[in-house]
């Protein structure tokens, strides 16, 4: 599993959500779910993304929008539109005095406004999880993301929008599914711009010897790797491709495989009951003492305390 794959992995588990918000002027809602990560993007008239810390966005049909919680925004139909109601943690909807309006303002399949013929329509996703193999991606972007329609293009977009009022058998699965693919795409997107600054591991994937053996690591982490072994997968030396690796990566290919294993191990430690033990085997160390070691050393917590923060 890459980190674009590991950007979805807690989602799906998590329960992503999507819905279609049709409003019209004059509307503004107040965003305080602390959700992770949304994605939203406009199929008619347009709105504003406007949070707290920087410049209000503008977005129009065919453009996207990235927003990393848990700061809270604003979408509304003017910049300076003072909001009418609030979405909490959840996806709860009140008025900015509390009283519920989730279906008052309910529209009927997956839709939610204040008009059924809304001159506006914004397809909003969110991912309510916080996992340390996608965290690994999404803290090299920025807290807001904006893609206009005439850099990006994506074809799909008016499908979601086509599907996503549907109330049929395995509807969910193909919302989620459509969801993850316009996640990735954006991302794609996003870090192919000119000037752009992926992570350095990002870059290093197209590189055809570490990009190899940076997949060798990612999809079986559970193995017994030395960098001989990786160098061989890689068909290269092992000097060659420690030089390589460290360049192209920042580090060399057992210091990253260290980071990734504990990656993974963290987020099963936190979305699943498996004991110790078994995480660590699942992720390439002997015993849970030899995870709990090195979980200690890089992250200074062990994983039963990371398993129960706070």
């Amino acid at each position: 599993m890459d980190a674009l794959a590991g950007l979805l992995a807690g989602p799906r588990a998590k329960g992503a959500f999507l819905l279609r918000m049709v409003m019209e002027p004059p509307w503004s809602v107040r965003i305080e779910d602390r959700a992770p990560l949304c994605l939203m993007c406009v199929t008619d008239g347009e709105a504003w993304i406007v949070p707290d810390g920087g410049a209000p966005v503008l977005l129009r049909p065919g453009d996207i929008a990235i927003a990393r919680g848990p700061d809270p925004y604003t979408v509304a139909h003017r910049a300076d539109t003072p909001p009418r109601a609030m979405i909490g943690p959840g996806g709860v909807c009140t008025t900015l005095s509390g009283e519920p309006l989730s279906e008052s303002m309910r529209l009927g399949v997956r839709t939610w406004g204040n008009a059924v013929d809304g001159s506006a329509t914004v397809l909003v996703g969110t991912y309510p999880w916080d996992g340390e193999v996608g965290r690994r991606l999404l803290d090299a972007l920025p807290p807001l993301l904006h893609l206009p329609a005439e850099v990006w293009n994506c074809p799909l977009m008016p499908f979601l929008d086509e599907e996503i009022s549907r109330d049929e058998p395995g509807q969910s699965v193909v919302l989620d599914r459509l969801l993850d693919l316009l996640l990735i795409a954006a991302v794609r997107a996003w870090f192919s711009r000119p000037g752009a600054e992926p992570p350095a591991w990002y870059r290093a994937m197209a590189d055809p010897v570490v990009g190899r053996a940076l997949r060798l690591l990612q999809n079986d982490p559970a193995h017994p790797w030395t960098v001989a072994s990786l160098a061989a997968g890689a068909g290269v030396s092992r000097a060659a491709l420690g030089r390589r690796f460290t360049d192209l990566v920042g580090e060399p290919p057992m210091a990253y495989l260290t980071g990734w294993r504990l990656s993974l191990a963290a987020d099963l430690l936190r979305e699943t009951d498996a004991t110790v033990e078994s995480v660590a085997r699942r992720v390439g160390y002997s015993s849970a003492f030899a995870l709990s070691a090195s979980f200690k050393r890089v992250r200074g917590v062990s994983p039963q305390e990371h398993r129960r923060p706070g």
